[in-house]
């Protein structure tokens, strides 16, 4: 209880709630770096992926292109970008977009190749023209899996944006950066619990999200299915 008792002491101490160090601070810092950093990547990914998946093309080239991208390392780009950007947001906000658009533009073009290529006759069929039969039909069917690749470049890039503090930027980081220059386990640990606990909120909010967005008339489809694969699983 020694540890975990200087833990509680750490979070209970008002002078970690107010100031430039504080952590409502810090959250401010970590939302804003993160979230600028899954917007643009979603203003770049989400289009891309939704239009390959529509018309089937150059699908393989941009799934290849992704992986390359995943295989880079979090810090190696974060340290080139500070290379060439120099200190600041800008690099930070570059770095973890890059990150963030590998897992949303795969599934944004996979959850679009996945829609029934009947249900796409039929769209045609009825006299939907090409942006209509993406917006009215495609989309909504592909919500799920489009949604998947979003929390998971969300969550990958608040617990990434930590290694902002290593050029200088702000966030929970800070806390385990410095915890670890003043070999304080205490605030290194606290800066760790705080990284975690934001990126579940992240989860859970976008799975909320996620649930206000899939049509109600889809829900209903899918819940049979989870019911009948969690009987599976129990037995």
């Amino acid at each position: 209880m020694g540890f975990l008792g200087s833990v509680w002491r750490w979070f209970s101490d008002p002078a970690h709630w107010s100031g430039a160090d504080g952590i409502p601070q810090r959250l401010v810092e970590h939302v804003q770096l993160s979230a600028e950093s899954v917007a643009i990547g979603a203003l770049i990914a989400l289009p891309i992926g939704i239009v390959l998946g529509h018309y089937g093309r150059f699908g393989n080239l941009a799934i290849n292109i992704s992986n390359v991208g995943r295989a880079l390392p979090s810090f190696g780009i974060l340290v080139i970008a500070f290379q060439v950007f120099g200190l600041g947001d800008f690099s930070i906000v570059f770095s973890l977009t890059a990150l963030a658009i590998p897992p949303m533009l795969t599934n944004s073009y996979v959850a679009l190749r996945e829609v029934d290529p009947d249900v796409k006759d039929a769209a045609r069929g009825m006299g939907y023209r090409e942006l209509t039969q993406v917006l009215r039909v495609e989309l909504p069917l592909a919500v799920p899996l489009v949604m998947a690749g979003v929390r998971t470049s969300a969550v990958q890039v608040v617990a990434t944006a930590t290694l902002a503090a290593l050029i200088s930027g702000g966030g929970f980081g800070r806390y385990i950066i410095d915890g670890l220059a003043q070999q304080d386990l205490t605030k290194l640990f606290a800066g760790a619990l705080l990284v975690a606990l934001l990126a579940m909120a992240t989860e859970l909010s976008l799975a909320g999200l996620e649930r206000v967005l899939v049509p109600r008339g889809i829900r209903l489809l899918r819940a049979p299915v989870m019911a009948r694969a969690t009987t599976f699983k129990a037995a």
